[in-house]
């Protein structure tokens, strides 16, 4: 044998033998389903917050499928016809799921014929929520029974109860106990069981709340089988949910709030990808639930990280809670370009943020096109004659880039109004570190950052409080 034909024989030998492994590695999802006769089918995996396409077919004339995965993917998927009905599944290693039923929309009509722990998931899909409706139910009725004086007097009705609530528990544990621990749906099931408990606990059954959140720090957000699971987005917001409404004065809130960052940070201070992303995913949650406090903490805490490089973006948004923290000076910044300011004689006009002698300024950051500044600027015209009256002067910094928008927008305020038309890159927005619209700053007459309230009612309350009633006592 030549060598040519020796080469020849070592590449289609080493083909035969891998060829096997490749086919090994493909996992497939089979079913039939004749009402989505036709339709194209797809199956999409989750990564991290985002979902993406594993594969997609159509579905044969009499409703017969399959749809392949690999070890990739591994982890909870979903199976999506053109209706855009969803079925969760667990895509495991060495599990070919066969499934049949009418539709996807009609989930009760599946029947899992074959994939081990996709019968154990549905399985429990099922029986822990009935145990949770029959667990509230008791609870109620023990309530009735140790509060009510016309049934508390009856102690064995209460011990029943109780007993039937510890063997309900005992159940579900036991079923959870039972599986397989090397398995997937092991691990995902208490974790689900986890996040779907959160609302119950925290009306009915508060005295769960500690060990609850205990259990969420004890997550590792930067595990690749919760990247995988569907679940990190609703980990994290049910994880800082159930603190904000666990009964807590807000200053307790928020410190709870710092451990449990602190406790995720730990992890994830390993991986710079996952750093970034989840960092950024919890610092908008804190800003759109105004959870200002723990806002600035983590931002902080990610600036302050020396393992990781923070991307840009989402180091510029945090920038504005280490530069323009409270007790900081506020920049200076002159009123260029358009600067309407109808409370004063055009000679008098103020030409920069240090020209006002108020005792206190609030500057607002906004625009027409933000869909809440409208609301929140035409809040504070009726009150500007009573900050005014107190020593508060207002400026609104407009992001607009229409000289007309502008002058329309502005023309019916009674305060300040000035705007550069540069937009985000605007040297003020930028010296401020601006990221969203609106912003709101309380400064004292020497530019010192005093409060960042989160709505012009949270401003007002602080004059109604510091100014209004503090004038009150002094004059008393």
């Amino acid at each position: 044998m030549n060598i040519k034909k020796k080469l020849n024989y070592i590449v289609i030998l080493s083909i035969l033998i891998l060829f096997p492994l490749v086919i090994k590695a493909q996992q497939s999802i089979s079913g039939t389903f004749p009402n989505l006769a036709n339709q194209q089918l797809k199956l999409i995996g989750f990564d991290g917050f985002k979902t993406y396409t594993i594969d997609s077919v159509k579905i044969s004339e009499k409703g017969v499928f399959q749809i392949q995965f690999s070890t990739k993917d591994f982890g909870m998927g979903y199976l999506a016809a053109e209706d855009n009905k969803a079925f969760i599944v667990i895509l495991a290693a060495n599990e070919n799921l066969k499934i049949k039923g009418e539709a996807l929309a009609f989930p009760k009509t599946i029947v899992i014929t074959s994939g081990k722990q996709n019968q154990q998931f549905a399985q429990y899909a099922t029986e822990h929520p009935r145990r949770e409706q029959a667990l509230s139910a008791w609870d109620y009725l023990e309530k009735i029974y140790r509060l009510d004086s016309l049934f508390a007097i009856h102690k064995s009705p209460i011990k029943s109860i109780d007993q039937e609530k510890q063997r309900i528990k005992k159940e579900d544990k036991a079923f959870l106990a039972s599986l397989n621990s090397q398995t997937y749906v092991s691990w995902f099931l208490p974790v689900r069981k986890l996040i779907s408990s959160v609302s119950t606990i925290a009306q009915y059954r508060t005295e769960e709340i500690p060990a609850t959140i205990a259990a969420f720090r004890k997550m590792d957000y930067t595990a690749p089988r919760l990247y995988k699971s569907g679940l990190l987005r609703e980990s994290i917001e049910s994880h800082f949910w159930l603190i904000e409404n666990s009964g807590r004065s807000l200053d307790s809130v928020f410190i709870e709030m710092s451990i449990s960052i602190d406790f995720m940070m730990e992890k994830l201070a390993t991986d710079e990808k996952k750093l970034n992303e989840i960092s950024e995913f919890l610092f908008k949650t804190f800003e759109k639930r105004s959870l200002f406090g723990a806002s600035e903490y983590l931002a902080l805490k990610v600036l302050n990280e020396k393992g990781c490089t923070i991307n840009k973006n989402l180091a510029g948004q945090m920038e504005s809670y280490r530069s323009m923290k409270i007790g900081n000076i506020a920049p200076d910044f002159a009123f260029e370009d358009d600067c309407f300011a109808p409370s004063y004689e055009a000679a008098n006009s103020p030409k920069k943020l240090s020209d006002i002698k108020s005792k206190y300024t609030v500057i607002v950051f906004g625009a027409s096109w933000c869909p809440s500044c409208p609301e929140e600027l035409s809040q504070i015209s009726p009150l500007y004659k009573k900050w005014k009256t107190h020593g508060v002067e207002v400026v609104f910094v407009s992001l607009d880039e229409d000289k007309q928008t502008f002058k329309n927008f502005t023309s019916i305020f009674p305060f300040i109004s000035i705007c550069d038309y540069k937009k985000w890159d605007s040297p003020t927005m930028k010296s401020y570190h601006i990221f969203a619209t609106p912003t709101i700053y309380l400064l004292d007459n020497k530019q010192e950052i005093l409060l960042r309230p989160n709505s012009v009612k949270q401003m007002d309350g602080w004059v109604d409080w510091y100014l209004v009633q503090g004038n009150k006592i002094k004059k008393g």
